[in-house]
């Protein structure tokens, strides 16, 4: 087939994502060690869940340390 759809390595969806994203917003979660906060990322989700997303299913994702 000429067109194939792109397999990603990891079987993680964009709505896995943001039913994190909500969970973590919920539960009074604060900023991580990027310095980006709550609010930044609900202000622009786009330009931040998106590129973890894909990061994350493609495999290349490696957290920096936890505080």
């Amino acid at each position: 087939m000429i067109f194939e759809d792109e397999h990603k390595t990891q079987p993680i969806s964009k709505l896995q994502i943001m039913e994190a994203f909500k969970r973590v917003k919920a539960n009074g979660g604060s900023g991580g060690v990027d310095g980006k906060t709550i609010e930044e990322v609900e202000a622009n989700k786009r330009k931040y869940l998106y590129p973890l997303w894909n990061r994350m299913a493609s495999g290349s994702y490696f957290p920096q340390a936890v505080r």
